[in-house]
């Protein structure tokens, strides 16, 4: 079932949970699948969102916990997020993607390529922490919390008033990323996190046979994840390039020219080069 919030927005049900997407690009080409960083929402493409249009299909998808789609505790990992990336590419109609997946769906995408690696032409990864001494020290805070730490906060308002610190945003942008963690959603959706001291090295056992073309963004100044993080993806990923941003942690909305520009030269030809 499909249901239309917008001309930009919509929401269809995948295997029993209602996600937020956002289409647009053209007929023609390999289609592009954008995972909205957490703790934003596919709002967080506004500014690149143009000129990925030029690149061919487009569907841009908050995962299930994050932005604005129903939530289901059971997917809250890396690993078992990726293992319902192919269920989610098979809803949408789509065979083989380029993965545009910044922050949290670098991780679940480079789970799911290692599993389903004819389902994926490329990732473009990055601001996604990928070992654990290498975690910036706020995200470490959170891994290591439980949700009894968070509880009784209101997570909207404190996304909104970090984002607000970090850029100048629309304000219909910035309601959407409180509403997207607001209440105790931001404490559920960390979940996510905290399980990366089970998932972190399992994924760090199977980089190394993981063959798909993999561009790294990472933010030279991100507190969070550190481009160490992204050091450590090029260092034992086959076929992986990385390349550092002048930025913090949001570099889709901090530097968006640079980060389109990075992500089309990819698309066009660069990862067949990887």
């Amino acid at each position: 079932m499909t249901t239309i919030l917008s001309p930009m927005l919509e929401t269809r049900t995948v295997d029993g949970i209602r996600i937020r997407l956002r289409r647009g690009g053209g007929s023609d080409g390999i289609p592009l699948l954008l995972t909205a960083p957490w703790p934003e929402s596919i709002r967080a493409f506004d500014a690149i969102w143009p000129a990925l249009e030029q690149l061919g299909p487009l569907v841009a998808v908050d995962l299930p916990g994050f932005g604005l789609s129903e939530m289901r505790e059971d997917l809250l990992s890396p690993r078992a997020m990726g293992a319902y990336l192919p269920t989610l590419l098979d809803a949408l109609g789509l065979d083989r993607v380029h993965a545009i997946v910044p922050d949290v769906g670098t991780l679940a995408a480079l789970f799911a390529a290692a599993a389903y690696p004819d389902r994926f032409e490329s990732i473009v990864g990055g601001s996604g922490g990928i070992a654990m001494p290498l975690l910036g020290a706020p995200l470490q805070q959170i891994v290591a919390s439980s949700r009894a730490d968070f509880a009784g906060t209101d997570g909207g308002a404190q996304v909104v008033s970090l984002i607000r610190s970090s850029l100048a945003l629309p304000e219909d942008v910035l309601e959407d990323y409180g509403n997207a963690s607001a209440g105790s959603r931001w404490n559920e959706a960390a979940d996510f996190v905290r399980a990366y001291a089970r998932d972190l090295p399992a994924l760090e056992g199977l980089l190394g046979t993981i063959a798909t073309p993999t561009l790294v963004i990472s933010g030279r100044t991100d507190p969070f994840v550190p481009p160490a993080n992204g050091a450590f993806l090029a260092e034992h990923l086959p076929h992986c390039v990385h390349e550092v941003v002048e930025s913090g942690h949001f570099v889709w909305e901090a530097a968006p020219a640079r980060y389109a520009e990075l992500v089309t030269d990819w698309v066009r030809a660069g990862y067949r080069a990887a």
